[in-house]
């Protein structure tokens, strides 16, 4: 029983060391952004700012609102900061399970999950910010007038960012699948009418309820799910090839090397 057990507990062991060490990344960087808090949160406020009217200023409804905001505004902030720390943090944690010619992946799974986790984030920021408060702001009238507290525009933001970002890693994700045999080109294809599903539900899910944000992230994540059909045919394509080598090399009668052999 206690050697059945040793391999559950070393694992429960190394996850909470990597959850650990993730902590501490995040904390790191909270520290480091919240000197310039208020700094980030007037940078992140900024595509609201541009679409209000000119006398239109986000407000705070309880005392304590806006030091909240700032230190939630730094923790969100360390988060993306200490993203790479803990992609390669998940990346350790699985590698044990991998073969050896597949755990060279390591930095370009980190710097690709990161590229995309920010292209994702920049994506909502700079595309999605602008079109969907300019469209929630075309409902003030004379007598209606849109007043946003601190609080709530930081969660929506953030839910957005977070969304886009994580959801943008789906080509990564499809990678690694395809590289381990669980899914391949051809099951994407038949499969894309519960995939538009999927992703309709998935979109409505992280993003705030509302019908123009779900459709933002569901047009592009539809592109990306796209996309991963492409670079899984490339995976199992090099895949194949790879194996064709192999066999060939192996049905190759081996070169005789003895000089009588030779003879």
């Amino acid at each position: 029983m206690e050697e059945e057990k040793l391999p559950v507990t070393s694992h429960l062991e190394e996850l909470r060391s990597r959850l650990i060490k993730c902590v501490v990344a995040v904390g790191v960087g909270f520290l480091a952004v919240y000197p310039f808090s208020k700094h980030v949160f007037n940078f992140l406020v900024s595509p609201l700012v541009k679409v209000m009217p000119e006398d239109g200023k986000l407000i705070y409804t309880s005392l304590p609102e806006a030091f909240l905001t700032y230190l939630k505004v730094s923790f969100f902030a360390g988060l993306i900061l200490a993203t790479p720390v803990i992609i390669y943090q998940i990346w350790k944690f699985v590698m044990p399970g991998l073969y050896e010619n597949e755990r060279r992946y390591v930095i370009p799974f980190v710097l690709v999950g990161t590229i995309f986790f920010f292209i994702g984030a920049s994506f909502a920021f700079f595309v999605v910010f602008p079109l969907g408060f300019q469209f929630f702001l075309g409902f003030t009238t004379d007598n209606i007038a849109a007043l946003p507290s601190m609080r709530e525009y930081l969660g929506f933001a953030m839910r957005l960012l977070f969304a886009f970002g994580v959801t943008f890693e789906l080509p990564l994700v499809m990678y690694f699948l395809a590289k381990m045999g669980i899914v391949k080109p051809g099951m994407l294809r038949k499969q894309r009418k519960f995939a538009i599903l999927i992703i309709a539900l998935g979109s409505a899910i992280l993003t705030p309820p509302d019908v123009l944000s779900m459709i933002l992230l569901s047009i592009p994540l539809y592109g990306l799910y796209e996309i991963s059909i492409w670079v899984t045919h490339l995976v199992v394509r090099n895949k194949e090839v790879k194996d064709a080598e192999e066999s060939g090399s192996e049905n190759a009668e081996p070169e005789a090397t003895d000089p009588e052999e030779k003879e």
